[in-house]
């Protein structure tokens, strides 16, 4: 058979050909027109149609016209593909064209689900007004104009602000627990002295070493872990505060705290003596692990459901590796032994009215005002820590400028006197000059706040030796004890016999002495009030007394000392042994007593 009914075989041969390139393309069918044979040229046409090597191998069994009948059926089929193909994606694109806008809004409303969650008008117009008020600020905080920003700004602490330093910003920095009255800078030491850590090349802090700031009054726990803002807690699946997506597949989520934000930085704890014991013991568990242990009996270590920072805190725990610093005006006795085992102490001292003068001086350079001479020294006299003292003149501050707002400010005696109101009291200006019988003026502390204690005593003679003292019971043990001490000094060391006399002994106001520090005052007070010899009233003393005539160390000296500054005493008598607390104290003559007889030379000399 030579030819088709149609058409000869070149002719169909051609068709054949040409229908391939419009299906394939020119690059498939590269080299047809090279062939000149025409079986030739179907044999290849085919190996195009049939890369399949086993099917291809089944043309040579043919001849030219079952090549072509065989070749004209695979275009056919080939044909009919690619029109159904074309056809099936005109529809599709027709649907996609006839619900595009369909489309359009579903996926609007899914990206505005997934955005807002459970956002609606009105929750979005509070978050609007609460973003308003953000913005409005009625004045800056004085304590962000005065706070002291570089080391020699931090007044009456320059030791204890150098230890500090020295043990921060060294390559191998210490724990602290920092001692001391409020408002002496603490905090702001504790701030410069990482400063000065992140400036040393040889400081493991790097330039972005945070300093996370808590105060242990506010800090509470649940001891089930369910809130613990310190070192971190669980939130359960059923825990009211738990992720809806990892509570809805039964996921705990640990939430790392106050110690993982402060990792490779400063964790600074105002009052740390106020944290709660249990609290200061998991505190001390961070401390030597430096990091954060979580547990859930929700975690389950092979579920596919868990996120991988999950995974990790279990596994891992949340890093913790931080200087704690701890600030307290508690005594070292009252901290917990275990915490204080593990820190550097420094001691910060109560701060003198010279040391309260040149902060006023420097509040007052940095808020453009000026102050008297005469102003600073009241407020000096009447407060005891820069806190206070820097409220006191912004009060000057502000009532002159609102009696005199186009005036220069300037803090005159006048101003400070009414902002200070009721902390201004004469109570002791009568005793500054002069001496007197039976009456003589002790100091005793408070925390870190001095005071002065008068006492007075009348001796009565009597004819028998069956004498008999008489005191405030309300001043507590420790003063009568320090009276009985008295006694035998008397009668020991300065052939006294007390017994020949009924003694009264008051110490007015009721105050009570938890301390054996009254005990000198008090064998003087015995000492003038039977051998009638006045004490001068210009002086006040300190120091416990041995039933030796010894004058033995005492505590809390230096806000004794600045107690007496402040009371206007020109004179203070303090143990020999207590030398070192009044290293670099001025405004005072101290006077260092080893024995009662010196100290009872000096407050009969006049």
């Amino acid at each position: 058979m030579g030819s088709s009914i149609v058409c000869s075989n070149d002719e169909l041969l051609d068709v054949l050909i040409d229908y391939s390139r419009k299906i394939y393309g020119d690059s498939k069918c590269v080299g047809l027109d090279d062939l000149k044979d025409p079986k030739a040229k179907a044999q290849r046409l085919w190996d195009i149609l049939s890369p399949n090597e086993e099917i291809s191998a089944a043309k040579d069994q043919y001849d030219l016209d079952q090549l072509l009948m065989k070749l004209k059926d695979k275009l056919s089929d080939r044909a009919a593909r690619v029109y159904t193909e074309k056809l099936i994606n005109q529809q599709i694109l027709y649907k996609m064209e006839e619900n595009e806008k369909e489309y359009l809004n579903q996926i609007k409303l899914q990206v505005i689900k997934k955005h807002s969650d459970n956002e609606n008008a009105s929750t979005l117009k509070r978050y609007a007004e609460l973003e308003k008020k953000k913005r409005v600020f009625l004045t800056k905080q004085i304590s962000d104009i005065l706070r002291p920003q570089k080391e020699d700004e931090i007044i009456g602490q320059s030791k204890s602000v150098k230890a500090l330093i020295s043990k921060i910003a060294s390559p191998y920095p210490q724990h602290v627990i920092i001692y001391g009255p409020p408002g002496v800078g603490k905090t702001s030491a504790a701030r410069i002295a990482l400063k000065a850590a992140k400036e040393r090349k040889y400081s493991p802090f790097r330039k972005d070493a945070p300093f996370i700031e808590v105060n242990g009054t506010t800090l509470r726990w649940d001891p089930r872990e369910a809130i613990n803002p310190l070192l971190g807690s669980v939130h359960d699946p059923i825990y009211q505060g738990a992720r809806k997506d990892l509570s809805d597949i039964g996921v705990p989520e640990p939430k790392p705290g106050l110690v993982t934000d402060a990792h490779g930085g400063i964790l600074f704890i105002d009052e740390i003596g106020e944290l709660d014991l249990m609290l200061q013991n998991k505190l001390l568990k961070v401390l030597e692990d430096k990091k954060v242990s979580f547990d859930s009996s929700y975690y389950d270590e092979s579920s596919d459901d868990m996120p991988k920072y999950i995974h990790t805190l279990f596994k891992e725990g949340a890093p913790a590796d931080f200087i704690l610093i701890g600030a307290t005006t508690r005594r070292p006795e009252e901290i917990n032994p275990a915490l204080r085992s593990r820190c550097a102490e420094i001691f910060f001292n109560p701060l003198s009215p010279g040391d309260i003068e040149s902060i006023l001086e420097s509040g007052a350079e940095r808020l453009g005002i000026s102050i008297d001479k005469e102003a600073k020294k009241l407020i000096g006299k009447y407060t005891y820590d820069a806190r206070k003292a820097v409220n006191v003149l912004l009060d000057c501050y502000s009532g002159h400028l609102f009696e005199k707002p186009d005036e220069r400010v300037v803090i005159d005696y006048e101003r400070a006197y009414e902002a200070l109101g009721s902390l201004v009291r004469d109570e002791y200006a009568k005793a500054n000059d002069g001496s007197e019988i039976g009456k003589i003026y002790g100091a005793g502390v408070s925390g870190y706040l001095g005071s002065i204690i008068e006492f007075e005593a009348l001796a009565f003679k009597r004819e028998d030796e069956m004498g008999s003292v008489r005191f405030n019971e309300t001043a507590g043990s420790m003063i009568r004890d320090s009276l009985f001490n008295a006694l035998a000094v008397l009668k020991n060391n300065m052939n006294i016999n007390p017994d020949k006399y009924d003694i009264h002994v008051n110490c007015i106001g009721g105050g009570k002495v938890d301390g054996p520090s009254a005990g000198a005052a008090i064998t003087c007070l015995l000492y003038s009030s039977i051998a009638g010899v006045s004490l001068r009233g210009d002086c006040c003393v300190t120091g416990e007394i041995s039933i030796g005539g010894s004058i033995k160390a005492v505590g809390g000296v230096r806000e004794k000392i600045s107690a007496a500054i402040r009371a206007g005493f020109k004179n203070m008598v303090i143990p020999f042994e207590n030398k070192s607390d009044a290293y670099d104290i001025e405004g005072i003559n101290i006077i260092y007593a080893g024995n009662i007889k010196e100290v009872v030379e000096f407050l009969t000399r006049y």
